[in-house]
């Protein structure tokens, strides 16, 4: 579908894959978390298909991973919150594009959201050390609602927070799961080429688009006439 920049008020973008390369700090947690049980690591290859769901999903498939009884969740996951708010942001990098790309949308006039299923802690935390809280109007943990994403929720409280309709308001995100999100909540969605989606072509999420980095969704929506030059997943 078309997605003329004249009818977008808003743009609600994704964190872990979309604006953060954030695996390094999962792994490092993590090991840590599992080291203080007695359980081994886990690869960057799991995590990269694994994230996205939510921490406590990322925890209990991590468990499962190692053999670890899912009676540790508690104790896993209160070692796990000690280790990530330590070392949050140590082992991750902004993908490239990304500052220049919100520095457009935001010029462009589009009111800006971060939504995440990242818990607020961990989410406000790092968009502040790596720069980029002030780009958004709002940002939202997996926490913040009663469900997360792929549930539509999240995306239509955001909705109401930027005072936006769904369907001017623009999702972007790195997987299948902000697809699913974006589609029952009325929500266009664009996706990121290098993200996670759980170890899935992105070409198969069913976004409207796919780009190749933040710049360039910010120069699409930006082309000659106010419209947004889209090109099918490849």
């Amino acid at each position: 579908m078309p997605l003329p920049h004249t009818a977008f008020e808003a743009a609600i973008i994704d964190l872990d894959g979309t604006m953060v390369d954030t695996v390094g700090d999962f792994e490092v947690a993590l090991a840590r978390a599992l080291g203080d049980l007695g359980w081994p690591p886990v690869g960057c290859a799991f995590i990269s298909r694994t994230v996205g769901k939510g921490s406590e999903h990322l925890l209990t498939r991590t468990l499962a991973e190692v053999g670890a009884p899912a009676d540790l969740y508690d104790r896993a996951w209160a070692r796990y919150q000690h280790h990530y708010l330590q070392i949050n942001g140590q082992h991750s990098a902004v993908f490239p594009g990304v500052v220049e790309g919100l520095r457009a949308l935001k010029a462009s006039g589009l009111r800006l959201a971060c939504l995440t299923n990242k818990p607020n802690a961990f989410a406000r935390s790092l968009l502040a050390i790596k720069g980029l809280d002030g780009f958004f109007d709002h940002a939202f943990g997996g926490d913040a609602f009663a469900r997360k994403k792929p549930d539509p929720l999240p995306l239509l409280e955001t909705c109401k927070a930027l005072a936006s309709a769904p369907a001017r308001t623009l999702m972007v995100g790195d997987s299948s799961n902000d697809a699913a999100a974006a589609r029952a909540a009325g929500c266009p969605v664009v996706l990121v080429s290098y993200g996670y989606n759980h170890g899935e072509p992105v070409a198969t999420a069913g976004a409207d688009a796919v780009v190749d980095s933040l710049a360039e969704l910010a120069t699409l929506l930006a082309s000659a006439g106010g419209a947004a030059r889209t090109r099918a997943p490849q």
